[in-house]
C-alpha cells in the first residue's frame, strides 16, 4: 500500500491502464510462518505479512472500511524539455544563528558546460556541475530567520529555486531549524530541543479524515489542521495503525507551525524478518523521507506503536520485546536521509518495562484507563506521552434519533480495548463520582440531562488539569498527545468517541478545556499540600510579557452573590520561553490558607481565581485558572448570570456577566455555535464570546421581522452550577 511505483511507458495512440485488485483473506491465507505474539488489537492475524493500514480491522476503534485499490493519486508525467531533475537531495540546517543549505541534484540531459544556480532567502549562489549529471551547492545563510513551531515563534519558510541553463525548477520551501533531545541529568527524559529552546509539546493523535476515500488533499486536511493550531496545539502524531499522509499534510503542517512525530506504519504485531519483507520497508520509508526532506515540521520519526509494550505486556521474554532487524532497516534509511530527525526505536519505549512512565517515551493513561487520581499525572513522573488522556467524549449536541446513551446502537460505538470487561464510558462515569461527588448510574436514569451536561464537562477538566500539572515550573513532563484528536467513526451523534473533534469536524466541549490548557501564554494553580497554593505562569512566545497577576479567593452564598474574603495583585515580569512559580502567600500581606491545609476552623472560601491581564493595554485578559479546595461541585443557585446578544460589525456576539461564580458555562443555540464554551465564570468580569452561524442552519431560521432570512441568534446559556439557563435572543 505505501510504496508509489513509476512506470516508463510511450504512448503512441490508445492506451489502457489496468490495475488489479486482489481480495486481501485469500492472500493472508496462504502466508505461512507462526508468530512469537497474537496481539487483539487487529484481526486477522496474517495483517503482519501485508503492508496495509489497519484502519478497517480495529473492531471497537474505528469503522470497517478497507482500503482497495491507489489511495493517492495516479499521474501521468510528460517527460519533455531539455534536461530533467531525476532526484533532489535537499538539506537545511541551523547553528543558532545561520542556516545552511546543501543541495545535490541529478539531472538527465545536461550537457558539459551547462551552467546552473541556486536561489533561497534572497542569495543566489552557482551550482557546481560534475561533468555527467550531477550539480551540487553548499551555503551558509548568515542571520537567516528559523523556522519555529508557532507556540514559541514564527514558522518561516523560504522557497528554493534551481536554474540550469533555461530550465527553472521550483524546489518548495524549506525552513531552517535544530532539534535535540535532553535526556535529563538521569538520561531517562525525552525534552525536545527546538533551535535549542525547550518545547513543551501538546496536540494529538491524527485520525484521518476522510476514511473512505483517503483524500490527500490540501482541502481535507486544511480545516483540521488549522483547527490544531487555533487550539494551541503545537504537535501531531500520526500513529503505526494509520497510514502515511500526503505532502500536503506536511506542508501544511510547515506553514502552520506544527511539530509531526511520525510513526512508520507497524503497530502491535510481530513483523516478518524475510529479505524480501524488509528491503519493501526500506523502500517504504525511503520514499516517506525523500518526499518530506525539505520539511522542517518532520521532527520525529519512530519505529512504529506498541510493539515491544505488546510482547512486555503478553509475558515475553525481554530478549523478545525489541525486533532489531526491523528497527535496523528503519534507522539506516532515517539517518541516510534525515539526519536531523529524532528516531525513537518504538511508542512506547525507553524504561525497564516499555510502557514506564518516568523513563523515555510513554502511552499515559494512569489518569484515564487505569482510573488513578488527578495527582498520579505528578506522581508517575511522566517524561513524554506520546499518547494520553483517552475518554469517550460526549459530542456538545444531542442530534435527533440518537438513542439514550445506555441502549446497545449507543455503547456500540463507545471505545473500548478488544477483550476488555470495560470501555471507555466507565472511565468517563469514574471521574464523574470523583470529581463532582454524583452516582452517575443513578443520574443517568433520574436525570438524564444533568448526566449529559456533567459528562460533557468532566473530560475536559480532567484533561486541563492534567497538562497544567504538566506545564508548570519544575514538571518532568516535556509534552502530551491526546488519544485522539477527531473520532473516525462517521457522524450522526451516536456513541461518544475518544476524539476532542466530532467526525464531522465539530468541536466537543473537551476541546474548548484543551485549548485554554494550551495557551502559550498561561496561568496555572496547583495544590502543594501544606506548602500552599502555588501559582505557575508560563510564557512560551518570543518575548517577555508584562503583566498583572490578579488572586481572588471567593465565598458563594452572600446576599449579593459571591464575596471576596481575598484580594491580592502584583505585577509580574514573564521572561520569554520559559515558567516561573510563585507561592500564593507571597501575594499577600496576611495568612490565608487558600488549599485548607491546616484546617482551622470551617474553610472560609469556595473558589481561588487567578487572573492574567496585560499590563500595556489596559489590563486585557490573557488567561485565567481556579482552584476549589472543596471539590467542583458548587450547590446550584441563582447565579444572576446575564446574557446580552449584540452585533459586532457583520457577526454577532454574547456578552455575559454573573454575580456568583458560574461553573462550566456554556451556549445552547441551534442557530449559532459559540467560539468558546465550558468555561468558569468569576463574579465581576465580563466575558465576551463571539457566535457563528452553523453550517447547517441555512436560511430556514428568520428573526420574522421586515429583514426574514438574517440569522439571529436565539438560545439558553447554562451553568452547571445554575438553577435554570438564562435565555437571549439578538435584534435584527
Amino acid at each position: 500500500m505505501y510504496l508509489a511505483h513509476e512506470v516508463p511507458v510511450t504512448l503512441n495512440g490508445e492506451a489502457e491502464l489496468s490495475i488489479r485488485f486482489h481480495a486481501l483473506h485469500p492472500v493472508l491465507a496462504a502466508r505461512k510462518g507462526r508468530a512469537r505474539w497474537r496481539p487483539k488489537l487487529a484481526e486477522p492475524a496474517g495483517l503482519r505479512f501485508v503492508r496495509t493500514t489497519l484502519l478497517g480491522h480495529m473492531p471497537g476503534w474505528c469503522p470497517p472500511i478497507h482500503a482497495v485499490g491507489p489511495f493517492r493519486p495516479v499521474e501521468l508525467v510528460e517527460e519533455t524539455g531539455p534536461c530533467r531533475v531525476l532526484a533532489a537531495d535537499l538539506r537545511s540546517g541551523y547553528d543558532g544563528r545561520d542556516g545552511h543549505l546543501s543541495l545535490r541534484l541529478t539531472v538527465e540531459g545536461a550537457a558539459a558546460g551547462t551552467v546552473g544556480s541556486v536561489e533561497v532567502a534572497g542569495r543566489t549562489v552557482p551550482l557546481a556541475f560534475d561533468g555527467v549529471d550531477g550539480f551540487q551547492a553548499d551555503l551558509t545563510l548568515p542571520g537567516v530567520e528559523p523556522w519555529w513551531p508557532h507556540t514559541h515563534g514564527e514558522p518561516v519558510l523560504h522557497g528554493v529555486t534551481v536554474r540550469i541553463g533555461a530550465v527553472e525548477v521550483d524546489l518548495g520551501r524549506v525552513g531552517f531549524r535544530s532539534l535535540a533531545v535532553d535526556r535529563g541529568p538521569d538520561g531517562d527524559g525525552f525534552a525536545l530541543l527546538v533551535n535549542g529552546v525547550r518545547v513543551f509539546c501538546r496536540g494529538g493523535c491524527w485520525v484521518p479524515v476522510d476514511l473512505v476515500g483517503l483524500s490527500s488533499d490540501r482541502a481535507t486536511y486544511e480545516p483540521e489542521l488549522r483547527r490544531m493550531r487555533e487550539a494551541g496545539a503545537n504537535m501531531v502524531r500520526v500513529g503505526g495503525t494509520m497510514l502515511y499522509e500526503g505532502d500536503a499534510f506536511f506542508e501544511l503542517c510547515d506553514e502552520l507551525g506544527i511539530l509531526v512525530w511520525q510513526d512508520a506504519m507497524f503497530a502491535n504485531f510481530d513483523y516478518p524478518t524475510d529479505a524480501a519483507f524488509l528491503d519493501g520497508v526500506r523502500a517504504e520509508i525511503a520514499q516517506l523521507l525523500d518526499r518530506t526532506q525539505a520539511s522542517p515540521s518532520l521532527a520525529v520519526l519512530c519505529g512504529g506503536s506498541e510493539m515491544e509494550q505488546q510482547a512486555a505486556m503478553l509475558g515475553l521474554p525481554r530478549a523478545s520485546w525489541s525486533q532489531p532487524a526491523l528497527g535496523a532497516v528503519i534507522a539506516e534509511e532515517a539517518t541516510a536521509r534525515r539526519p536531523d530527525l529524532i528516531q525513537v526505536p518504538n511508542s512506547p519505549s525507553g524504561g525497564p518495562l516499555p510502557f514506564i512512565a518516568n523513563a523515555g517515551v510513554t502511552h499515559y493513561y494512569g489518569v484515564g484507563a487505569y482510573m488513578k487520581p488527578l495527582e498520579d499525572a505528578r506522581r508517575a513522573g511522566i517524561r513524554f506521552a506520546s499518547e494520553c488522556l483517552a475518554f469517550a467524549n460526549l459530542p456538545e449536541d444531542d442530534p435527533p434519533g440518537v438513542p439514550a446513551l445506555h441502549h446497545p446502537h449507543w455503547k456500540a460505538r463507545v471505545p473500548r480495548d478488544p477483550g476488555a470487561s470495560w470501555d471507555f464510558e466507565d472511565v468517563r462515569e469514574h471521574y464523574l463520582e470523583t470529581l463532582y461527588a454524583v452516582d452517575p448510574r443513578r443520574l443517568r436514569y433520574e436525570d438524564p440531562d444533568r448526566y449529559r451536561r456533567l459528562s460533557r464537562a468532566v473530560t475536559g477538566e480532567v484533561m486541563q488539569a492534567v497538562f497544567d500539572e504538566w506545564r508548570r515550573a519544575g514538571s518532568t513532563c516535556a509534552g502530551g498527545l491526546v488519544w485522539q484528536w477527531r473520532d473516525p467513526w462517521p457522524s450522526g451523534g451516536w456513541g461518544a468517541g475518544w476524539g476532542v473533534v466530532a467526525a464531522d469536524g465539530t468541536p466537543k466541549p473537551a476541546l474548548y478545556a484543551l485549548k485554554r490548557a494550551f495557551r502559550p501564554l498561561r496561568v496555572i494553580l496547583t495544590d502543594e499540600g501544606v506548602n500552599g497554593l502555588a501559582v505557575h505562569l508560563v510564557n512560551d512566545s518570543a518575548r517577555p510579557v508584562e503583566a498583572l497577576l490578579r488572586l481572588t479567593a471567593w465565598r458563594e452564598g452572600g446576599r449579593d452573590g459571591s464575596v471576596p474574603v481575598l484580594k491580592a495583585e502584583r505585577v509580574v515580569t514573564l521572561p520569554a520561553r520559559t515558567a516561573i512559580t510563585l507561592a500564593a502567600a507571597e501575594l499577600s500581606d496576611r495568612f490565608f490558607d487558600t488549599t485548607y491545609a491546616y484546617r482551622f476552623g470551617p474553610i472560609s472560601h469556595d473558589v481561588v481565581t487567578a487572573q492574567l491581564l496585560l499590563a500595556e493595554r489596559g489590563a486585557e485578559p490573557i488567561d485565567e485558572s481556579h482552584y476549589f479546595p472543596k471539590g467542583r461541585s458548587l450547590p446550584r443557585a441563582d447565579l444572576g448570570l446575564t446574557a446580552v446578544a449584540e452585533r459586532q460589525g457583520e457577526d454577532w456576539a454574547l456578552r455575559l456577566a454573573t454575580g456568583r461564580f458560574a461553573c462550566s458555562v456554556h451556549v445552547e443555540d441551534e442557530r449559532f455555535q459559540a467560539e468558546d464554551a465550558w468555561f468558569h465564570l468569576p463574579p465581576g468580569v465580563e466575558r465576551i464570546v463571539r457566535l457563528r452561524p452553523r453550517a447547517a442552519s441555512g436560511d430556514g431560521f428568520t428573526d420574522g421581522t421586515a429583514s426574514a432570512g438574517r440569522l439571529v441568534p436565539n438560545g439558553e446559556v447554562h451553568a452547571l452550577n445554575a438553577l435554570a439557563p438564562v435565555r437571549y435572543r439578538g435584534n435584527a
